[in-house]
């Protein structure tokens, strides 16, 4: 079993609500829901947030997709991610943000194979150098690696970052990366800023109408054709 937990809360500092800001018609956290279950290899998906009123509408629109919920502490997402867990018993645990509206399934289940094949307890696509654009990122590890991180978590940064113990102690955990040839580390696709919200709703009103599933390739061309957006916000975009 294959889990996917996407975490995602209202109280975000630097752009409150984006998670249920509109793309397309419906909420960002709608649009990263569809683009998720397109994973082959996924099993299941489940929405973790907080247990804070303000969530409550995210736990409604989660369920209203037939997607599961589970709430915990606003402010330890780790322990938010084991509850998940615990509800909903995995073998892997692939860990994504609700601020990633271009999630790209094809590189969900790449990174899923690199963890697979490696045999390591937890695998991603963001290694110390990191080459595909901020906003596709995945996480993935095995429950037991997960339950392991609860038990040393010792600081704010374990709590809050769900995976920082993991990837910060390659004397305890078995680590893979997973990468391509093309170099687009400084490419931003993720919303946590109004002009990242601004750019993703020009790339959904463009692309989304006429195909729903598009592909990170699409988004790639799609911005290369619009020199406005090029440098949209003063971050490279493709």
């Amino acid at each position: 079993m294959i889990l996917a937990v996407l975490q995602a809360r209202m109280s975000s500092t630097r752009l409150p609500g984006k998670v249920m800001m509109p793309l397309a018609g419906a909420p960002m956290l709608v649009r990263q829901i569809e683009r998720v279950a397109r994973s082959r290899r996924i099993d299941r998906i489940v929405v973790a947030t907080s247990a804070n009123p303000l969530d409550d509408i995210l736990d409604k629109t989660a369920r209203r997709e037939g997607i599961a919920v589970h709430r915990g502490p606003l402010d330890n997402v780790l322990e938010r991610f084991l509850g998940a867990l615990a509800a909903h018993p995995a073998e892997t645990v692939v860990r994504l943000t609700a601020d990633c509206p271009f999630a790209d399934p094809d590189v969900i289940d790449e990174t899923l194979e690199v963890f697979q094949a490696s045999g390591a307890d937890y695998a991603s696509n963001t290694p110390p150098h990191r080459t595909f654009p901020k906003g596709l990122d995945v996480e993935v590890m095995t429950a037991e690696a997960l339950r392991r991180a609860g038990e040393l978590a010792a600081s704010d940064e374990e709590r809050e970052h769900v995976t920082w113990g993991i990837y910060n102690r390659p004397e305890v955990f078995r680590l893979a990366y997973h990468s391509q040839p093309a170099d687009e580390g400084e490419v931003r696709w993720t919303v946590d800023r109004p002009d990242d919200y601004a750019f993703t709703a020009a790339v959904y009103d463009a692309l989304y109408p006429s195909n729903r599933a598009f592909t990170s390739d699409a988004v790639r061309a799609f911005v290369r054709s619009r020199p406005d957006l090029l440098t949209f916000g003063g971050d490279r975009r493709a």
